[in-house]
């Protein structure tokens, strides 16, 4: 961005945080409610169904391995070692990018960019199908991997320049919630494709179908979704100014095509992105090992490959249901972090017990619960634009390394009792962790009231967050 960019954008900044006061006392209810409607039906769709595509494509190789794929380029694979090492190859290259890139898409069209590294991870997976031995499996998964990590987090990033912290969680949560729908789906997709009689291997028909549909939404998202708030050309003047006046409720720190170093520096060293990080790390520890072997570990108690891709619904759907209802009431209530700390424990009740059907519900329904809530709480309590863009990726990539974990957790040689109790006990250190952020997060509110004088906070209030990022301490989090 030149210095002349900068003058002009910051100018622009000040024309806005001048109006957002007469803007906000000027729309009625009913007003943002319209908007609310329009930016749901403008956004939702498409960015669950990028969302959903992705994870399918990311974790179709647990469906994929009961249809072949092992015997066809991994010479059997009779110890299951080199099936997961082809499955944690993708989270190497995303988690080495997506904070950099993260970062970086500030700079850019969110348009664009998704659009791009839509259609990117889509040829990547459809091209999957033509894979013959392991270093090709190998080579195709670490590019899928750097086509997603720009992607997620970058995703996580934009719905926060539209929605307030009030509405943040639910949407999270609907757009998270895609990942356990693509878990029913990938069941009921592989359960169709082995029924299928065609002349290629029913596993590289399934990257097919489950690879072409990302890259028609990816395009279709090039030309729909809708683009920064502020520059925007699917809303209104007004609607804009709205818009804008909602990102600047609570918080007014740097936002537009601009990156504050002092605050990606500030997210390096804040231990609450850390702290977040081994949060994730144990969730997704669970998100991974069930992706990447649910279809195996149901079809080890005794049902056909089929039945087992078929039985891997359940589970999810119920996992989805959950995690919407636990979003929208902590929405309402505005707490996040003792629904976390019980997704948690849930999820480690389920990889506790003897692993059998029941215990696979308990294990999913709180893995995906955990991570949904822990995404909204997360990224709106980091100040600014700059931070949450680091922060998200930061926690992120420290995260993925439990996925990393989980797909090395439960080889062949293990099968049918898969007795590993790690899981588990990185999920109670995860729930640990969610009762210590809720008790800081806590702490701070208290300390800011004394300095207020304990008078009634106005969460809403306009507090300018472009120096200190979440640390002013004016700045009120909401109870977690």
């Amino acid at each position: 961005m030149t210095v002349h960019e900068v003058e002009k954008y910051s100018s622009g900044q000040l024309e806005t945080s001048q109006t957002t006061n007469s803007i906000d006392q000027a729309a009625t209810s009913e007003e943002e409610k319209k908007l609310l409607w329009k930016l749901d039906r403008k956004i939702l769709p498409l960015t669950c169904s990028l969302y959903l595509l992705a994870y399918l494509d990311r974790t179709n190789l647990g469906n994929a391995r009961l249809m072949g794929l092992p015997g066809d380029t991994l010479g059997g694979d009779y110890t299951g070692v080199l099936f997961n090492w082809v499955n944690s190859a993708f989270f190497f290259t995303f988690i080495l990018f997506q904070v950099p890139i993260t970062v970086w898409s500030k700079r850019f069209n969110p348009r664009r960019w998704l659009g791009c590294f839509a259609i990117a991870w889509g040829i990547c997976s459809t091209l999957m199908a033509t894979t013959f031995n392991f270093p090709s499996l190998i080579a195709a998964r670490l590019v899928l991997g750097l086509c997603e990590a720009g992607f997620g987090p970058t995703l996580v990033l934009y719905l926060s320049f539209y929605y307030t912290k009030a509405e943040y969680g639910s949407r999270i949560a609907y757009w998270f919630g895609f990942a356990s729908v693509a878990g029913a789906f990938s069941g009921l997709i592989a359960f169709g494709v082995q029924q299928a009689n065609v002349s290629i291997a029913n596993w590289r028909l399934l990257f097919i179908i489950e690879g072409i549909p990302t890259i028609l939404v990816g395009i279709v998202c090039l030309f729909t979704l809708l683009d920064r708030p502020e520059s925007t050309h699917s809303l209104t003047a007004m609607e804009r100014k709205l818009v804008m006046a909602r990102m600047n409720r609570g918080t007014s720190g740097d936002v537009g095509k601009v990156i504050n170093k002092r605050h990606v520096l500030a997210a390096f060293l804040d231990w609450r992105v850390y702290a977040f990080g081994v949060l994730y790390f144990g969730l997704f520890c669970a998100t991974g090992s069930i992706g990447a072997f649910l279809p195996t570990i149901i079809a080890t108690m005794g049902y056909t490959d089929a039945l087992a891709q078929l039985l891997t619904v359940p589970p999810y759907t119920v996992a989805t249901v959950v995690l919407v209802s636990m979003a929208y009431t902590s929405d309402r209530l505005q707490s996040r972090g003792l629904f976390v700390f019980a997704a948690c424990l849930l999820s480690g009740v389920g990889y506790a017990r003897h692993i059998r059907y029941f215990a696979v519900f308990c294990a999913t329904t709180g893995a995906y619960s955990g991570i949904g809530l822990s995404m909204a709480w997360f990224t709106h309590n980091l100040g600014s634009e700059s931070k949450r863009a680091t922060g998200i990726s930061l926690c992120g990539a420290i995260g993925q390394g439990g996925s990393i974990l989980g797909s090395h957790l439960y080889p062949l040689t293990d099968q049918p009792k898969y007795r590993q109790g790690l899981t588990g006990s990185l999920l109670l250190v995860s729930a640990l962790c969610a009762l210590i952020l809720s008790a800081s997060y806590r702490w701070d509110n208290k300390q800011r009231d004394k300095q207020d004088g304990n008078e009634i906070v106005d969460l809403d209030a306009k507090v300018d967050t472009s120096e200190q990022a979440d640390k002013v301490m004016v700045l009120h989090i909401p109870p977690d």
